[in-house]
């Protein structure tokens, strides 16, 4: 039997996505070309008001991850277990990520000029040592990311549908019961 995830779960997956695929491209597309600084203001801005707005979305997509896994009584799988710890791997790099691009911020963060939150650290050292972090965490999330399409992928192709579980079509004989 295959699991087909909550629309809730689902819906957090694919915002999830788009706002790290965003993240990850642009600012990756920022440090390693040559850019002006007006793009490069605009891109660092966006990308510091969508990832705080996320926080709490991701919070409570990990919430979700930890706390509504499908309750098995046989001992998972090696490939269970190892998915399980890839997916736990991606949820914690997530999370160093968006901590230490919090704290990297050398000024108030402003969320699409509507709210400021004031800078958390004053330390210019502590500072360039959540940048490094932040970099590095990012380097690590995108090959992660990488990864995890790879396996969607040899999933789709061995007639695994795990894009369709992850979707917000109805599995199959549920619609029915659904009426009910």
């Amino acid at each position: 039997m295959s699991i087909h995830y909550s629309r809730r779960r689902v819906l957090l997956h694919w915002l999830s996505a788009v706002i790290i695929l965003w993240a990850l491209a642009s600012g990756f597309y920022v440090a390693l070309n040559p850019v002006s600084a007006s793009t490069q203001q605009w891109v660092g801005s966006l990308n510091v008001s969508l990832t705080t707005l996320f926080i709490p979305c991701f919070v409570w997509r990990a919430w979700l991850f930890v706390c509504e896994r499908e309750p098995s009584g046989a001992a998972l799988s090696l490939d269970k277990r190892l998915a399980l710890a890839v997916h736990g791997l991606i949820y914690l790099v997530i999370g160093v990520v968006l901590v230490t691009g919090v704290l990297m911020m050398k000024s108030a963060i402003s969320v699409f000029g509507l709210v400021r939150f004031p800078q958390p650290l004053a330390d210019p050292v502590s500072i360039e040592l959540a940048n490094t972090v932040h970099t590095l965490s990012c380097v690590v999330l995108a090959m992660l990311v990488a990864l995890h399409l790879c396996a969607v992928l040899w999933h789709e192709f061995s007639g695994r549908r795990v894009v369709r579980r992850m979707s917000f079509a109805k599995p199959a004989g549920t619609i029915q019961s659904a009426q009910r």
